[in-house]
């Protein structure tokens, strides 16, 4: 992989561009990659710098919106494929995901899921309190269930995408980092090329997977989506005895075991809402996500109001914000990582040894409806945006990108792509002149 240095890498011209390093660019070159298509794949900073490696790291169909589920059944298999050619070690395995129930409510959120969702081949089941404690190696009866899909996966996020990106590479892919783009060019309503700051390279098509920064890229093209960026804060703890071998969801924490026998640990829902401009003016698209986690979502004035996630306009010769923030790191919130990890321990008493090893901070690019968009703008013929992963991406990353692939090479897609259209939220694309 090529580096800011090597600006005579930056070729003048090929048939695909993608723009973002994170698991649905990365995959996305690669499976045109695979179909000798030529692509270059633009990183402004480092591949998997940001969300892509700070994810919890699971590939779950447990507990997937209906909408979305089966792109991720699709995707399930792509991880199983895709895995053992890497040539690398990912951590990759299938070890099951389970939903636990405090109480006889949650449990029937699971039915719940199970009755909405039974036409699908997601291969999860509810677990008694029996079997609850017996996968779980206890007998305390503190479960009144489960929700329980062993076919479900999990891999180590800062292995997994670079190895992919190295795989692309090997395959053919041009893989640059340190190399943001700056804009979109086109002529008679379609894309013609990118502008980096390095210089221009001639394109048929274009993918957007810039996660939080997308919304931000398509303002400057005068495109509005709805897309805000919520902080999501993680630990990982020392090692310690094994709860379970792959991962456990609870209202309090949830958990992975890791492959250096610590775990990764987190609440799911419990994130900080960053207010940005854009935030007000898409305010109401996002009052149900604040209205039902209002108890353990924060609402914050972000740091950042006039900062990179602010609202800019540049022309194609002028830095950008790509290029002042080339990885955001935004900081955790330590107290709440501290009472999730008691929790975890609360939940799972054999935990009670494990310590703090090293906490982070991601931001997630979240839709209004936590469903992404994959989808292709009026008036920009070859621009295809594949955004809003809401949290889901590196489980659903590899199923998306096939999606853009399809959609570039006109083949039929393998689900029905309407749910993820960019004009869902009701608002017509206003293309730039």
């Amino acid at each position: 992989m090529s580096t800011a240095d090597d600006r005579r890498q930056v070729p003048a011209s090929t048939q695909v561009v993608v723009i973002g390093g994170g698991i649905v660019g990365v995959c996305t070159a690669l499976f045109l990659a695979e179909k000798g298509i030529p692509v270059v794949l633009c990183e402004k900073g480092r591949i998997a710098g940001e969300q892509s490696s700070r994810n919890w790291g699971w590939i779950r169909k447990a507990g997937r919106d209906s909408r979305e589920l089966q792109l991720m059944i699709e995707s399930a298999a792509m991880w199983r494929d895709l895995a053992p050619r890497l040539g690398e070690d990912i951590g990759y395995g299938i070890r099951g995901t389970t939903y636990l129930a405090a109480d006889e409510a949650e449990l029937a959120k699971h039915e719940e899921w199970l009755r909405d969702n039974a036409g699908f081949d997601h291969g999860a089941r509810l677990l008694s309190p029996q079997e609850t404690d017996d996968l779980l190696k206890r007998n305390d009866r503190q479960f009144a269930g489960a929700l329980h899909t062993p076919s479900d996966a999990t891999a180590e996020p800062t292995l997994a995408v670079p190895a992919m990106a190295r795989y692309a590479a090997r395959l053919g892919a041009t893989i640059l980092e340190g190399c943001a783009v700056r804009s979109v060019e086109r002529a008679g309503g379609k894309v013609r090329s990118v502008v980096t700051e390095h210089g221009e390279i001639a394109c048929q098509s274009v993918v957007l997977a810039g996660g939080v920064w997308s919304r931000t890229f398509l303002e400057n093209l005068g495109l509005s989506l709805p897309q805000l960026a919520v902080k999501s804060s993680v630990l990982r703890t020392t090692a310690g005895p094994e709860v379970i071998a792959g991962t456990i969801g609870a209202t309090r924490a949830s958990l992975r075991r890791r492959a250096d026998g610590g775990y990764t640990i987190a609440r799911s829902g419990a994130a900080e809402f960053q207010l940005v401009p854009a935030a007000f003016r898409h305010f109401v698209d996002f009052l149900p996500i604040l209205a039902d986690r209002w108890r353990i979502m924060k609402v914050r004035l972000s740091g950042d109001f006039f900062g990179p996630l602010g609202r800019h306009r540049w022309q194609a010769d002028e830095v950008t914000p790509f290029e002042e923030v080339r990885v955001m790191d935004p900081a955790p919130d330590a107290r709440l990582l501290r009472d999730v990890l008691a929790s975890a321990k609360t939940l799972h008493p054999r935990l009670d040894g494990v310590e703090i090893a090293e906490t982070w901070g991601g931001l997630i690019d979240v839709m209004p409806d936590e469903i992404p968009v994959v989808d292709e703008p009026a008036g920009w013929s070859g621009l295809v945006i594949a955004t809003g992963l809401s949290g889901h991406g590196f489980g659903i990353g590899p199923g998306v990108a096939r999606l853009v692939v399809q959609r570039i090479e006109g083949e039929a897609p393998l689900v029905d792509t309407k749910p993820f259209a960019f004009t869902r939220f009701g608002r017509k694309p206003k293309a730039a002149a």
